[in-house]
């Protein structure tokens, strides 16, 4: 029972795109789906857990899922930036339930700016892939 949705587009980057907000567990899914070779899955059959993976390693590069009435994202992030992402925004915090020293969780309330979650996700992307 597990529900995959595959894109192949690269993701318009020039701030061209309609999404509503990064706050929106749809937006944020929609926009991971519209980078190269991943796809949407959901592993542990509960559909509050959606993960988006790279078709060709399998590896997750994005966990999202609603807890405390947000929709956070686990996000993987090159220790160098982990602290400064962390000190910037209040609502980007160690992840949660995974590796800390190289995993943050974003808590998209509206206080992280759309294309700084963008950054954030291609970076997970790239250092997953």
């Amino acid at each position: 029972m597990m529900a995959i949705r595959e894109n192949q587009s690269a993701p318009d980057l020039s701030g061209g795109e309609m999404i509503e907000s990064m706050t929106l567990r749809g937006d944020v899914i929609t926009y991971c789906l519209k980078l190269k070779e991943v796809y949407e899955d959901y592993p542990f059959h509960d559909p509050n857990w959606c993960v988006i993976r790279h078709k060709k390693s399998r590896k997750v590069f994005a966990w999202i899922f609603d807890k405390d009435g947000h929709v956070w994202i686990n996000l993987k992030c090159d220790p160098q930036w982990r602290d400064f992402w962390r000190q910037t925004f209040p609502s980007v915090i160690p992840a949660y339930h995974l590796n800390k020293e190289h995993w943050n969780s974003v808590i998209l309330d509206g206080t992280v700016p759309d294309e700084e979650i963008k950054r954030m996700i291609l970076e997970s992307y790239d250092l997953t892939g």
